[in-house]
């Protein structure tokens, strides 16, 4: 039992307050006594803090073990329990302190989600709540003075056994800029820098500052071996602490790299195991299955890389509150500028597509047009999901015409007689394609090398150091060249097909950024067939990324 005691006169309003935590006894040798109500105090939302703080405040004496004030708050604890099934974490507390709790959560307005049960048999509260959300909630409990029992030491820290530094490599000024302004924003952000300027760098020295068990994830199976390069190349990590997750291989290591689809489906398993999460390709995240991620990791700190993070569907917004917001960008013109990356030239070649080509793509737009019903491409597509039966014919058209432009035998035979012509020039040339035929054709034209997803991964190997150690050459590549594998070196890149997008179309430049010798200029090519939906794609995307071309040519 505790006794708090005063000889001084208590004003009215701080008699009353103190009743809100103790019953009044009386006078006891001139003093006025009181007796610690640890349930009282806690239905008037106060905690062990506040009632050290009131004490404080009116000057009271306290007789007694304050040690057993300190037990006596733990039995009204919170208990923290992570379920690995659903991958969330269940916060459980007695009923008496659920004012309290619900105060806290009403904090964060409706950003919070969860689940609320009580359980009148054994008067407690059990609340499920999102991983994403608890580390904050729970941050707060414990500012209040509430013990928390985590017993999967779930918000516990997760330090490295070593203390891991760069090696073999130093920041440059943008990155160290990039690093610190993730820093300041409490270790949360996405760096947005183009390809070949070392995002991954960046990330390294991440891991090297904070020294937490860390999760890696990636696009491709690809991307997991080169970043366990990076790490061993450029850090003092030992291999033995770096695990890849994806398929065919399962090791949860300190430092674990794992895939997108991997990571969708055991997140809920071993999100417990580390403190922060990195992100590659992070405009990748908010597909539902792989925002599922973000979402059920329990990592504190965030880093996501991009050399693209806006999308084209505008869901990019939904990266901010997961990531915590792009905190540093660069364009490729700022970082030419600065000598880091290849000076480059944008070149847009226009062909005709043949009268055949022509006569169907009138035919298909005609169609296209009655069954969209002057809707915009976004409208339709909207009502597609719906399972609006013209909309859902519609967009059947709208892929044929994307086919038939991009198959254009006028392309092709544009892309070849350049592919050539660069290449006789003694360059390395890379050549854009959506369709593996087209991709198929070209290669076979040109004499060049063929990158496409069927290959076995050691064909795709060869393929890519034959082209690496080539003087000069030819690589024709489908969208497995857009992102997820290292493309070397080269500084000539043709597009004969794409999806159109600004994103794509930055990851295909990036491709020839790398800095090259002295006085050589990248050019990237982009053929468009005349009057088709193309030129309104290019002016569209143009329009949007003029503010980073140095030098752009129309022939």
């Amino acid at each position: 039992m505790i006794k708090l005691k005063t000889r001084e006169w208590l004003e009215e309003e701080d008699f009353k307050e103190l009743l809100k935590v103790t019953d009044y006894i009386g006078f006891e040798n001139g003093y006025k006594v009181f007796i610690l109500n640890i349930k009282k105090a806690l239905q008037n939302n106060y905690t062990l803090s506040d009632v050290k703080n009131l004490i404080e405040e009116l000057g009271l004496e306290v007789e007694g073990s304050w040690r057993e004030v300190e037990n006596a708050f733990k039995d009204y604890s919170i208990t923290v329990r992570w379920d690995s099934t659903r991958g969330l974490v269940r916060i459980e507390y007695p009923v008496l302190i659920d004012k309290l709790v619900k105060s806290v959560i009403d904090t964060f307005t409706s950003t919070i989600k969860y689940r609320r049960r009580v359980n009148s048999t054994t008067n407690t509260v059990l609340i499920e709540i999102i991983p994403y959300y608890a580390y904050s909630l729970i941050a707060k409990l414990r500012d209040l003075g509430l013990v928390i029992k985590d017993l999967n030491g779930l918000f516990t820290p997760k330090p490295l056994v070593i203390k891991p530094e760069l090696k073999n490599i130093s920041l440059r000024n943008y990155q160290e800029e990039a690093l610190q302004a993730w820093i300041k924003n409490n270790y949360r952000g996405i760096i947005a820098l183009p390809t070949g300027s070392g995002k991954s760098i960046i990330a390294l020295a991440a891991i090297t500052n904070i020294a937490v068990r860390t999760l890696i994830v990636v696009y491709t199976k690809e991307q997991s071996f080169q970043w366990r390069e990076f790490l061993l190349k450029y850090t003092n990590i030992p291999s033995n602490m770096v695990g890849l997750f994806y398929s065919e291989e399962k090791k949860l290591s300190p430092i674990t790299i794992i895939t997108y689809q991997s990571g969708f489906r055991y997140i809920n398993q071993i999100s417990p195991y580390f403190e922060m999460i990195i992100v590659d390709e992070v405009h990748h995240l908010p597909a539902e299955k792989f925002k599922y991620i973000a979402l059920h990791s329990l990592a504190r700190f965030r880093m996501g890389l991009s050399a693209t993070p806006e999308r084209e569907d505008g869901k990019h917004e939904e990266l901010f509150p997961l990531m915590g917001g792009v905190v540093y960008y660069k364009s490729p013109s700022e970082l030419v500028e600065q000598g880091y990356l290849a000076p480059y030239q944008l070149i847009t070649i226009r062909v005709k597509l043949d009268k055949e080509e022509l006569l169907k793509y009138k035919q298909l737009r005609q169609l296209y047009l009655q069954y969209s019903k002057g809707k915009n491409f976004k409208e339709v597509l909207e009502e597609a999901r719906k399972g609006v039966l013209d909309s859902i014919e519609a967009l059947k058209i709208h892929s044929e015409l994307r086919k038939l432009i991009a198959l254009s035998n006028s392309k092709i035979n544009k892309a070849v007689e350049i592919a050539i012509k660069e290449y006789e020039s003694g360059n390395k040339v890379i050549v854009f394609t959506q369709y593996i035929d087209q991709a198929r054709e070209i290669a076979e034209r040109t004499k060049g090398l063929l990158l496409i997803g069927e290959m076995p991964e050691n064909e795709r190997k060869r393929v890519l150091e034959v082209f690496k150690q080539a003087p000069r050459g030819i690589l024709v590549v489908t969208t497995i060249g857009d992102e997820g594998i290292d493309i070397p070196d080269a500084n000539v890149g043709i597009i004969v097909s794409g999806t159109g997008s600004k994103r794509q179309f930055i990851q295909r430049l990036g491709r020839l950024l790398r800095p090259k010798t002295k006085g050589t200029c990248a050019k990237l090519y982009e053929i468009i067939a005349e009057k088709t939906s193309e030129e309104y794609q290019l002016r569209k995307r143009r329009s949007v990324i003029d503010a980073f071309i140095d030098l752009e040519n129309d022939t």
